[in-house]
């Protein structure tokens, strides 16, 4: 039987103390993982099965050039003691030391498998010892077609994996709650009391694998997200040199539309109306008469009448008043176009 040596809390009430308190963290009663009493529970399960694991290291209870026969059944509940470490590492919260827990977290599961495999308790592949990440660094990463035909097997055989862990987790515990009632109240006989103990390890066994496999993941983008956020820095001993100023410029489809934005713009007035009026009376388009003297040159025949007109009626003249009255009177009783028949359709 393993107990603790000298004085001190016995090895089986340090494995107790650290199994009670991850339980109650893994059973979700607390308020939030970060609150303080929940990593309290945290330190103290930790700082149990580290005592505990010292222990088991000084009594030497398990060795893998043993078989599983001559580990004593009293002595099998210890054998998850790396597996319980590993979980109850992932739930600290320090952000800051997130990379270093998952490390730890994982060499923890690691060795609990190596040691389930050595004693060939269960049917599983031992994951690599170290993160995909650091595995063959410096090699290019194979690719072509081979390599996703081998990415899409790989996939899919870790799909079923899960499928029949998942199938296996529901089997267990079936026959681990109808198993805990006997052991605990000290009615099991041998043969139950290692099944019991064989039938948790199993179940840490599943529960290791799929704590590696998330820890493998969470690493690499932790990783990745570290990277970018390293600024590229230049050689040591060495300094850019200043940057030339960029000049604006303009982006045109056409030396023409160019034009447009220089003082070469071909548009730019030459003379003014005046001037451009006295050109065309010299040349004979326009007389004299066409335009009155006064008069803005380019205004139309329509709009000297109108102005007259209003000049008229300014001066009370009797004939452009009446003239204006009838126009208004014929305008309420005859619609606008009324009359127009050219533009029909």
């Amino acid at each position: 039987m393993a107990e603790g040596p000298g004085e001190g809390p016995r090895l089986a009430e340090l494995l107790e103390t650290g199994r009670r308190l991850w339980e109650e963290l893994d059973s979700g009663t607390e308020p939030s993982s970060g609150a303080p009493a929940v990593q309290d529970k945290v330190r103290q399960g930790l700082e149990a099965l580290r005592q505990a694991e010292a222990m088991v290291a000084q009594l030497d209870l398990f060795s893998e050039n043993e078989e599983l026969e001559e580990i004593a059944s009293a002595d099998l509940k210890f054998l998850p003691l790396p597996a319980l470490l590993g979980a109850l590492t992932l739930k600290q919260v320090d952000l800051n030391k997130r990379l270093e827990h998952l490390e730890s977290a994982r060499t923890h599961f690691w060795r609990f498998l190596k040691l389930c495999s050595s004693y060939g308790l269960g049917s599983f592949q031992l994951p690599p010892a170290s993160p995909p990440g650091e595995q063959d660094t410096g090699s290019p990463a194979p690719g072509g077609p081979a390599a996703a035909q081998h990415s899409l097997v790989a996939m899919a055989s870790s799909r079923q994996a899960k499928i029949e862990r998942y199938k296996q987790k529901k089997e267990l515990e079936n026959r681990l709650a109808s198993l805990r009632s006997f052991v605990e109240g000290g009615q099991a006989d041998e043969d139950q009391i290692r099944e019991f103990y064989t039938l948790q390890i199993r179940k840490w066994i599943n529960t290791s694998l799929e704590e590696i496999e998330s820890i493998d993941q969470e690493m690499v983008i932790l990783r990745s997200r570290g990277s970018t956020k390293q600024p590229s820095a230049p050689p040591h001993g060495t300094s850019r040199p200043p940057r030339t100023p960029l000049k604006p410029f303009i982006l045109t489809r056409d030396a023409a539309q160019a034009k447009v934005f220089g003082a070469g713009y071909p548009g730019l007035p030459t003379m003014t109306v005046d001037d451009w009026y006295e050109q065309r009376r010299r040349q004979g388009v326009v007389s004299a008469q066409s335009a009155p003297h006064g008069a803005p040159a380019g205004i139309t025949d329509e709009e000297l009448q109108k102005q007259q007109q209003e000049k008229k009626e300014e001066e009370d003249d009797e004939e452009a008043l009446q003239k204006a009255r009838n126009w208004d009177d014929w305008k309420d009783t005859h619609p606008r176009g009324y009359g127009n028949r050219q533009n029909m359709g």
